[in-house]
């Protein structure tokens, strides 16, 4: 039992990245636009978390280092598609690529360099209790937190007026513009919001999840998280579920080799990105279903009285 609880533990601890990141990314596509540059802003967002631990010595100082580095590269791109009408799709590659190769390059100096030592968390001292306790009560607040940020955006998307006037940007941009909403500066603070939750899901990455700072860490997460989006058909509830589901999945990988399961570890290792690739297809199948979920105005450019 204690095994699979420590698998349950690092199901949580894998599905957080996934959720912060695909969370934010909601949001952008709620209000209309697709950013898929999500693996390079969580990147640059690893390595400016890591390296602002290691001077300061303050994981929150991190965090919102990494928050920040994300909202930033998030807001260039909004700029871009939002007032300068680029490609979605083009300048979120482009961002993912720049990304990449910031990161590599502000990183080259912290590749040894490693976290002070924290001390563990214990969730009002009930990680103490036998078997559920390491598996619920011993993990970082940022794993509460996603499970929070899950709930407050339902509540936001489906309980309040803000929450339904992005879903209204998102559904139809020129009815939005045509009651007097700014839809290009609500669509820009949903993209700096999703970059944020990108950034702190990169930061979560380098500090907590894997405690160290290497080139290309990130591994194709970004990209796992904008799958789940389609996946989770654009619902926050679905999101968390699906992000704790691919953790499961890419835990299970290390499990089963623990468990000296005869299967080469390159096709353990496959494992995320196939479910992810099986899921999408499956989805794929009834794309009246996605069509009936998915926002109107996604991917698509908005000019103001057009």
């Amino acid at each position: 039992m204690e095994v699979y609880a420590l698998l349950f533990a690092a199901t949580l601890n894998a599905g957080t990245v996934l959720a912060l990141a695909a969370l934010g990314l909601l949001i952008n596509e709620k209000a209309g636009v697709v950013n898929l540059g999500a693996e390079g802003m969580m990147l640059c967002a690893a390595i400016a978390g890591f390296a602002t631990v290691v001077t300061t010595g303050n994981d929150w100082l991190g965090f919102a280092a990494g928050a920040l580095a994300g909202a930033v590269l998030a807001a260039a791109f909004g700029v871009l598609v939002i007032w300068l009408n680029t490609n979605q799709y083009a300048t979120g590659l482009a961002l993912s690529i720049f990304g990449v190769g910031l990161s590599a390059f502000v990183g080259i100096n912290f590749v040894q360099a490693k976290l002070p030592e924290r001390t563990p968390f214990n969730a009002f001292g009930l990680g103490d209790i036998p078997i559920i306790g390491p598996a619920l009560f011993r993990q970082h607040p940022l794993v509460y937190g996603a499970m929070l940020l899950a709930l407050g955006l339902v509540w936001f998307l489906y309980r309040t007026r803000g929450g339904l006037v992005l879903r209204a940007v998102g559904e139809s941009p020129q009815s939005a513009h045509a009651l007097g909403y700014p839809v290009r500066l609500i669509r820009l603070g949903a993209v700096v919001f999703g970059g944020a939750m990108c950034g702190l899901a990169g930061a979560y990455l380098s500090l907590v999840y894997t405690p160290l700072w290497v080139e290309g860490m990130v591994a194709g997460k970004g990209w796992i998280a904008l799958a789940l989006t389609t996946f989770a058909t654009w619902r926050p509830g679905r999101i968390l579920l699906g992000a704790y589901l691919f953790g499961g999945v890419t835990m299970l990988q290390f499990h089963l080799q623990a468990q000296g399961v005869q299967i080469p570890s390159q096709v353990l290792s496959m494992l995320p990105y196939l479910a992810t690739i099986v899921v999408l297809a499956l989805i794929s199948r009834n794309p009246t279903w996605i069509r009936v979920n998915m926002p109107a105005s996604l991917g698509k450019p908005y000019y103001p009285g057009s």
